[in-house]
């Protein structure tokens, strides 16, 4: 399939993206080159291939983590200056003081 100068600029605008005129040729070209790739891909036979769209019912498998716990170099106190409940606190990004009042 080849694709024209219009269709580019058709695409183009409908990402509202601006293309130089000088850019216009090659940009033509490869768009071309792409789509002869696809008509060639979709030449291959796929029968008896199970289709892998999505993670489908079954969802992501997981592997099991097996490994071993590696202990920190450091105390986990030493990555922050203060914890509560085994967690970190950290302090309040500077953007987020102004929206909901006085930062903790």
């Amino acid at each position: 399939m080849a694709v024209s100068r219009d269709d580019v600029l058709h695409v183009a605008s409908l990402a509202r993206i601006a293309i130089d005129e000088e850019r216009l040729p090659e940009l033509t070209t490869q768009l071309s080159t792409i789509l002869s790739h696809m008509e060639i891909l979709a030449q291959v036979s796929t029968e008896g291939v199970t289709p892998s769209v999505g993670v489908g019912d079954a969802g992501l498998p997981l592997r099991e983590d097996a490994g071993p716990k590696l202990p920190l170099a450091e105390p986990l106190d030493r990555f922050a200056p203060a914890m509560r409940d085994g967690l970190l606190l950290v302090p309040r990004l500077a953007t987020h003081e102004d929206a909901g009042g006085a930062a903790e």
